[in-house]
């Protein structure tokens, strides 16, 4: 049982990395810092699945469209 905790642990750091924040500590600071990671790896994901013909230029677009929208509302909501 740990050795399978151990690996979806392992997995899940390498799927979704989060590096440390090295800027001014706010705590509205670090949950940005936290939400432009989490838009960056996820445009990452669609900008590949496009790039490997899974998905087509325009879902992608709409995708990444859609996930800058949630950054702005969240940066207005964090007041950053």
């Amino acid at each position: 049982m740990a050795k399978d905790s151990d690996f979806l642990a392992n997995l899940t750091d390498f799927l979704y990395p989060h590096y440390r924040y090295y800027g001014q500590f706010k705590p509205e600071y670090l949950v940005f810092n936290s939400n432009l990671q989490e838009f960056s790896q996820r445009v990452s994901y669609v900008c590949n699945l496009q790039t490997a013909g899974k998905l087509s230029p325009e879902d992608a677009y709409t995708q990444i469209r859609m996930l800058w929208k949630q950054l702005k509302t969240a940066k207005k909501q964090l007041k950053v």
